[in-house]
């Protein structure tokens, strides 16, 4: 099932991570596509922040991933953008932090398609000319991860 939300201006996006959260509560892992600057970041930021994360939240860029504490354990958030091989997301121990309970949030999740959960929440963002973002989301199969989200899900053989 395919849905969309608009975020019309950067103060919605706490609001609207609290629904998903809430809509989504049995979820961890969620990953985000998008070009650049389409608000992957600050969206991820506004789920840290509904999530209770009180520490400062910036972008894993270099670090491939960042770890915030809440009262409820730790939250994890993942830049690819940089990676070009799944060796590479083998040699910082990626699956067993999708794997592992935790709140898990991933830009950039294209090289990792085969190593989501089935259950992942893929939230595609776009930019429009007005500077409203709209969020399509689907939950699994991971294959929405192939190419540009649709209403009709791809058929799996």
């Amino acid at each position: 099932m395919l849905t969309t939300v608009l975020l019309r201006k950067p103060a919605e996006a706490l609001s609207i991570a609290r629904l998903i959260l809430q809509c989504h509560a049995e979820r961890r892992v969620f990953a985000f596509r998008g070009e650049l600057g389409a608000g992957k970041t600050t969206l991820i930021k506004a789920f840290c922040a509904a999530l209770g994360v009180e520490d400062h939240t910036s972008s894993p860029s270099f670090a491939i991933v960042n770890e915030y504490r809440t009262q409820n354990g730790p939250v994890h958030h993942f830049d690819l953008y940089r990676l070009r091989s799944p060796e590479e997301l083998e040699g910082i121990g990626f699956t067993e932090y999708v794997d592992s309970g935790s709140y898990c949030f991933v830009e950039w999740p294209e090289l990792a398609a085969d190593l989501l959960p089935q259950e992942t929440l893929v939230i595609h963002m776009e930019l429009s000319a007005t500077g409203v973002r709209t969020l399509r989301m689907a939950a699994g199969p991971v294959p929405y991860l192939a190419g540009p989200l649709s209403p009709t899900p791809p058929t799996t053989a």
